[in-house]
């Protein structure tokens, strides 16, 4: 959920909590596929569910606030395969099957559509387990009656044509929760008030100063490291971090001597957020110009250092995409349509469409 418990304050579920319940779903389509008729080996079995056990098992801490930030250039999926290529070797081999799956390379590709597709058991789950927390009853999703309307038509997962308007609740919830939730406007405002804070860190840390932080967040702070490279040293830094590694560190930078590390620190554990506005075209340039000119006179500061107290930039999000991974409706006679023909209450050429608004956050003085 990233920040975004500084808007809805009973969203403090965890993934652990989202993994084991993907897990559960992914035992319960795995059995209504099986009871349907396809052959579904136990091997296949504890492969699938294994890959949805540990397919989030990459992502750092405030999930995917910090992506790109901490580590550069490499993603919480290149993460999670490097995880599970460890316990791999760890437990020799027996996870094979699991990230065959995970890498889409198995045989039986709808295994890996429950992982990671359109209709995934990973979507299923944190939708309604989101919905739950936040208290947006708009992403209460009836992901049971979707489950148990799931088939297997070419190695592809179809949705039973009676389980139609379960699909357009699914995708319209998956809509709203995302600008409800997910890209809450305070919440945007916090995550690049935290990504500000630790580029700042890094780049102090890196200039000589030594920073207050545990020894693995300060490796992240000293280091670059590669994706080659990740795999070794940095692999087990990486594990050992989560969100109050983050929070400490800031609790103490609240009260150092850069202006721009304690002033956004302290604004962050006091919660005194940017104040952001969305907008439908880029900030002017003049009107960011002007507002770094007040932070520098402020605070004594040069304009680099002053550019950290904004943020301008683009959100971008399209709920479905048909050529990615199209949603398949299975109808008695056989045929299959997808959902944008199917249903005649979506407004399919909204939901693929993307959707762009520019933000522009800035420090309140």
């Amino acid at each position: 959920m990233g920040l975004a418990a500084f808007v809805y304050p009973g969203a403090q579920h965890t993934r652990f909590h989202h993994s084991i319940g993907a897990m559960y779903l992914m035992q319960e389509a795995i059995d209504t596929l099986h009871s349907k008729g396809h052959e579904i080996t136990k091997d296949e079995a504890n492969g699938a569910l294994a890959s949805i056990l540990l397919h989030d098992i990459g992502h750092g801490p405030f999930s995917h606030a910090l992506e790109n930030t901490l580590v550069n250039g490499i993603n919480h999926e290149d993460i999670s395969l490097m995880l599970m290529q460890s316990l791999n070797t760890q437990q020799n081999g027996t996870l094979d099957t699991c990230i065959s799956i995970f890498k889409n390379e198995y045989p039986k590709r709808f295994l890996h559509q429950l992982v990671s597709g359109q209709l995934d058991v990973d979507r299923l789950d944190y939708l309604r387990r989101d919905s739950f927390f936040t208290g947006v009853t708009e992403g209460n999703i009836g992901s049971a009656r979707i489950i148990k309307m799931l088939n297997v038509r070419n190695d592809k997962l179809v949705v039973e044509a009676k389980g139609i308007y379960s699909i357009e609740n699914f995708l319209t919830s998956r809509r709203l929760m995302y600008w409800q939730v997910y890209l809450h406007k305070t919440a945007v405002a916090a995550e690049k008030m935290l990504i500000n804070v630790l580029t700042r860190a890094k780049e102090l840390t890196q200039d000589g100063i030594d920073l207050f932080a545990s020894p693995s967040l300060k490796y992240f702070l000293k280091n670059n490291p590669s994706k080659e490279s990740f795999k070794s040293e940095a692999l087990q830094h990486f594990v050992n971090l989560d969100d109050n590694d983050i929070w400490c560190a800031m609790k103490v930078w609240a009260k150092h001597n850069d202006v721009v590390l304690s002033t956004l620190s302290s604004a962050l554990v006091d919660r005194n957020l940017f104040k952001i506005e969305i907008l439908s075209t880029p900030k002017d340039p003049q009107s960011i110009k002007q507002q770094i000119d007040r932070y520098i006179s402020k605070f004594n500061i040069s304009e680099h250092e002053a550019e950290y107290f904004i943020s301008a930039d683009n959100i971008s999000t399209n709920m479905y995409t048909e050529l990615d991974d199209s949603i398949d409706i299975l109808y008695n006679d056989g045929t299959v349509k997808d959902i944008s023909e199917a249903s005649d209450m979506l407004n399919i050429e909204l939901l693929s469409k993307r959707i762009e608004k520019y933000y522009f956050s800035y420090l309140k003085t």
